[in-house]
């Protein structure tokens, strides 16, 4: 069994919120499970290192299914929001639940409907660096310009949500990854639920060519299909909890592109050879999901030789499996020829995230354009305001001139 005795992470770094590497590092020498704690009252247990997170990823006594166990967790309350509808996705379930939920959203969610968006994802993003073009002063912040509103509209016409309030969207957003209060976080999760309650009504009697109304209207081969709640859980999912990653995703990499000149100007001179490893590389080297959301040890579960007692709420430091030496060479080191694919930051097993093809079809796109049209993007300062949240890892101003 593991010390029970938690360690602060902030004391182990007190820097933890803006860089946690160190602390992860300093964990990882010591073992790959342990029990951490942020604030000296709530606690729960870190599991670092590659192959430790794989084999946490898919630990059959490790569940999601906060609405069922929930009970037995110590260490870490149940989420503030789970007594609301919009709570039944696949996300906060475990198989054969959770096969069910995946099966029929992945018969609409397909290669070939995700494909079918990169023309619109082209025109969105010249357009927007269109308007950055304009701006007199060449210069501004990357976040607002480029990255919140491109992914806010492609998944928004991807769902077929008209015309959503963009302030609204990001309160939502950011109390969903990042609550400010309890009370806060149930409000902004009934205010999602309530639009995207009126927004499938519609749909019922009005369907169009979009994701929601397919998935209202899929059923798979023995007549099952998406019950009330879980239809709008997956809208809630995909709309929510997709959207704060890829932006992530975008500013952490480009971020790091800012931060090793080299490798920026190697990618300008040979994107096409170069892409696709770029890409594999901004995930792993900053990955924008820190921490996977919390599982629950509903028995004792032995993960690489270390025991978490039942009841113990485990997350994940997939950041950290992407600079574990024992994967990486020279993890520290950020280079676009690495190969990195088998990172974890889009997760491992059941829980692979099915948002992932268009992810990487939206950094393709954003980043060969940015380096095509604005040869002269740089930094205008550092990268400001960090999201503080142990799951979500991002910046939420990215100053630039061009």
């Amino acid at each position: 069994m593991l010390d029970a005795r938690p360690v602060n992470l902030l004391e182990l770094h007190p820097d933890f919120a803006t860089d946690p590497y160190p602390a992860y590092a300093a964990l990882r020498e010591r073992g790959p499970v342990h029990r951490v704690t942020t604030d000296g009252q709530e606690s729960f247990w870190l599991v670092v290192g590659h192959e430790a997170a794989r084999a946490a990823y898919t630990h059959p006594r490790l569940s999601r299914d906060w609405r069922r166990y929930g009970a037995l967790a110590t260490g870490l309350p149940t989420p503030t929001t789970l007594e609301n509808p919009g709570n039944a996705h696949m996300l906060l379930a475990d198989p054969p639940d959770h096969t069910r939920l995946r099966r029929l959203v992945s018969r609409e969610f397909t290669p070939r409907r995700v494909a079918a968006l990169a023309p619109g994802i082209q025109i969105l993003t010249d357009r927007l660096v269109d308007a950055m073009l304009k701006a007199p002063e060449r210069r501004g912040d990357l976040v607002d310009a480029v990255a919140f509103p491109l992914r806010l509209t492609v998944i928004c016409e991807l769902l077929g949500v008209p015309d959503i309030d963009r302030e609204a969207f990001r309160r939502w957003s950011d109390e969903v990854i990042a609550p400010t209060s309890g009370d806060s976080a149930r409000a902004a999760h009934r205010e999602a639920v309530a639009h995207l309650t009126d927004l499938i009504a519609a749909k019922r009697t009005d369907p169009g060519p979009d994701l929601l109304s397919a998935l209202i209207h899929t059923v798979d081969d023995d007549g099952d299909r998406l019950s009330e709640d879980e239809l709008l859980s997956t809208a809630f999912l995909l709309l929510i909890a997709g959207h704060e990653s890829t932006v992530n995703f975008l500013c952490n990499g480009i971020s790091a592109l800012f931060s090793h000149p080299e490798q920026l100007a190697a990618l300008r001179s040979g994107p096409d050879t170069l892409l696709e490893g770029a890409i594999e590389e901004m995930l792993r080297y900053d990955s924008p999901v820190e921490t996977s959301t919390p599982r629950i040890a509903v028995e004792d579960a032995d993960i690489c030789g270390s025991v978490v007692p039942a009841g113990g709420v485990v997350l994940i430091a997939a950041a950290d499996a992407g600079r574990d030496p024992a994967r990486y060479d020279r993890p520290e080191c950020f280079d676009i020829r690495r190969g990195g694919r088998g990172h974890l930051s889009f997760g491992h097993g059941a829980h692979f995230c099915l948002g992932a093809p268009l992810a990487r079809l939206e950094g393709r796109i954003v980043l060969r354009t940015l380096l095509t049209r604005l040869p002269g993007l740089a930094p205008d300062g550092p990268p400001a305001d960090r999201l503080s949240s142990l799951v979500s890892r991002g910046i939420r101003r990215l100053p630039v001139r061009w």
